[in-house]
């Protein structure tokens, strides 16, 4: 018999105090849709790397319950190319997206929509950006694991529910920088 399962690279890493705003409002959708892929033999999970007991005072936090597993102390994240070392960032060896990026280098200050990300996660834009989103699906037949797909930055969108919706609204996305919080606080702007 084949098992599927289907993972989502969540940014939360070892040092955020938080898990991304974007990572959490594609969460927000998965409670409702696992068990329909449950019922098609598709197991949905989330990784990370932080710690496990962080992700599961997150996921009480934010009232998920669909499987969440740490990556911590092993390679799984950087295996797929979701996760990098400070040394990596320094020498220009990040590989994301199948493609190489530029050095990081440091800006005073930091500004625009991947600082205000790292703000809310509680880390710099270094830190934050040593996570990086993807979505990979796994085959399990005759005790061997397959790995069937995976998609990085832009081919992850697909998984952002409220997108689907706003793309057929009236006004469309109608963005004006960033403008969704995690769901627990738009009371609190």
């Amino acid at each position: 018999m084949t098992k599927h399962m289907t993972g989502t690279r969540f940014m939360f890493g070892p040092d955020y105090a938080a898990g991304c705003p974007s990572c959490s409002a594609i969460a927000d959708g998965f409670n409702g849709f696992a068990v329909h892929l449950a019922d098609h033999d598709v197991m949905l999970w989330a990784v990370s790397r932080a710690p496990l007991a962080k992700l599961q005072a997150y996921q009480r936090r934010m009232g998920w319950t669909f499987p969440w597993a740490s990556s911590l102390g092993r390679d799984f994240n950087f295996d797929f190319n979701v996760s990098f070392t400070e040394e990596q960032q320094r020498e220009g060896a990040v590989e994301y997206n199948y493609g190489r990026e530029a050095p990081l280098v440091r800006a005073a200050g930091g500004e625009g929509p991947v600082a205000e990300f790292a703000a809310m996660a509680g880390t710099d834009v270094a830190t934050y950006t040593r996570e990086r989103p993807g979505i990979s699906a796994f085959a399990l037949e005759d005790g061997v694991v397959y790995h069937a797909y995976s998609a990085y930055a832009r081919g992850v969108d697909g998984l952002w529910g409220m997108y689907q919706w706003l793309d057929r609204a009236p006004k469309g996305r109608n963005e004006t920088g960033l403008w969704w919080r995690r769901h627990d606080e738009y009371n609190k702007r």
